[in-house]
């Protein structure tokens, strides 16, 4: 497939995407191999890559980088990209163990506390029958010693699924994504933040309504202040501030 095109958001590329589109090219990984990496990016994201040049790289070379987050949809939409939507990544994990289905996608979990990624697995093997879901991960709230990144690699090399999605936090799923993608026998890796969390009933979501109208961040910083004040009281207000001064040309953020 052609790549589709990018916007210029604070020096972040991402891409124009309907969530229609994002699930159509997943299941086309199916029986590919290490496709690359798809991240689901917001504002919090790409506010965390204007303090890491790292980090806005990796984002910059990612396969697919998907736009999670109403502000983007409507700055997508601002540079012309009418069929754009939300590609929020738990209703992208969804929809591809929907469809994927018909074509016998197979799927790997990897990330969550302790039981959330084999609860996640019973969830929606419930809720979608026939779900091919070959293995699970639960890794330690550290960086993984060799030992235990070998047996995931092990693990992996022996179910060989075409997705491996990675729900840990941002930057730390954009990180390990990237780092080890070329060493898993895999076909894409899909980084989609609380999407464990949400589909196996561990936290609740916001209501839809939030989520169409941008003011899901309220309700997330509502269900847990201390953890993510910083991101929503401080990141936000900056990203509304920078991007004002882009839009009006007051300042310049290339893309690497």
């Amino acid at each position: 497939m052609t790549q589709p095109p990018r916007f210029n958001v604070l020096g972040v590329g991402v891409h124009a995407l309907s969530l229609a589109e994002a699930r159509d090219r997943l299941i086309a990984v199916h029986g590919r191999k290490q496709a690359g990496c798809v991240f689901a990016t917001g504002v919090h994201g790409v506010s965390e890559a204007q303090r890491d040049p790292v980090l806005r790289d990796i984002v910059n070379r990612a396969w697919l980088n998907c736009p999670d987050g109403m502000p983007l949809v409507w700055l997508g939409r601002w540079h012309g990209h009418r069929s754009i939507t939300r590609v929020y990544g738990p209703d992208l994990m969804l929809a591809v163990c929907d469809v994927g289905r018909a074509v016998g996608l197979t799927h790997y979990f990897y990330g969550g506390a302790p039981g959330v990624a084999e609860s996640l697995r019973e969830k929606l093997a419930a809720r979608f029958p026939g779900l091919a879901v070959v293995g699970t991960f639960t890794p330690p709230f550290r960086a993984p010693t060799p030992e235990e990144f070998a047996a995931l690699q092990a693990d992996i090399a022996a179910k060989k699924p075409d997705l491996v999605w990675i729900g840990l936090s941002t930057p730390k799923q954009e990180r390990f994504a990237a780092a080890v993608a070329p060493q898993l026998d895999a076909g894409a890796l899909v980084t989609v933040g609380a999407a464990f969390d949400f589909h196996s009933g561990r936290v609740r979501q916001a209501p839809r309504w939030m989520q169409r109208s941008g003011l899901e961040w309220l309700h997330r910083l509502g269900t847990e202040p201390r953890r993510l004040a910083r991101r929503y009281l401080v990141n936000n207000p900056l990203f509304v501030i920078r991007t004002f001064a882009q839009l009006t040309g007051l300042r310049r953020y290339p893309l690497d």
